[in-house]
């Protein structure tokens, strides 16, 4: 067991899967995505989930999500089983726990990349001043402090993600969830945003990103492997991963 792996033993666990399985279709159709998955992943760690295509690594990550349900097994976030909740629990947790990063950017056209980040506490009930205050504060903490009331189409790529960054932080969730951030993205300008996801783990934040680029994963401190359905390698270094890279 490496350093960093005896340091999140320590830490509180935020993501338990306990045997889950994800099976889509029926008969001659039947698809396993997972396969009794176990993962553990504590507070605090830095996480990316790596695998070929079909592999079931966005399937686990829409689980991790609460964006879709197992079709079997257990899955505890922050030691809540959250598996068997309604609908609207589920959306509860996602709004108060969970912060989203997706390759594409999914903000609103029409509004400016303050309102932009505001949207999640809208959700919460959070009073207006407030919500223009840690918007304002979120935008600031990627750089975009000056660019608060530029709509989407008024900014690159980049400054793109950094408000959908802005806006999956903006209620200090437990957990980052990141899928494919910088699958629309140039190099230098992927550089940039994966500054930011380390700067964000550095202050304490979870972060669990999906991810099939070697040169991204390898800036995580953990890298869980999946193939068919199952977890192959559930603790691999980045030194490590180039060699299972190699031989997959």
């Amino acid at each position: 067991m490496n350093l960093s792996n005896q340091f999140s033993q320590s830490q509180p666990t935020i993501i338990r899967l306990e045997a889950v399985e994800k099976v889509y279709g029926s008969g001659n159709t039947t698809v396993h995505a997972l396969d009794k998955v176990d993962l553990t992943i504590h507070q605090g760690e830095y996480c990316s989930i790596m695998g070929a295509s079909g592999s079931g690594k966005s399937t686990v990550m829409n689980i991790i999500g609460c964006l879709d349900r197992p079709t079997a097994g257990k899955y505890y976030l922050d030691n809540i089983a959250v598996a068997g909740l309604v609908d609207e629990d589920l959306a509860e947790i996602r709004n108060r726990k969970i912060g989203f990063v997706f390759q594409q950017f999914h903000l609103l056209p029409q509004v400016s990349a303050l309102e932009n980040v505001m949207l999640p506490m809208v959700y919460a009930g959070i009073p207006s001043k407030e919500r223009q205050e840690r918007a304002a504060l979120a935008l600031d903490k990627v750089g975009l402090g000056n660019r608060v009331h530029n709509r989407p189409n008024q900014l690159s790529g980049g400054q793109q993600q950094r408000v959908a960054i802005a806006r999956a932080i903006v209620n200090e969730p437990l957990l980052l969830l990141a899928d494919e951030p910088t699958g629309a993205l140039d190099s230098h300008t992927t550089k940039e945003v994966l500054a930011i996801f380390c700067e964000l783990h550095h202050s304490g934040i979870t972060v669990v990103m999906v991810t099939h680029e070697s040169e991204v994963a390898k800036l995580t401190e953990r890298i869980i492997w999946f193939k068919d359905g199952q977890i192959v390698h559930s603790h691999l270094t980045p030194e490590e991963m180039i060699a299972v890279a190699v031989a997959t």
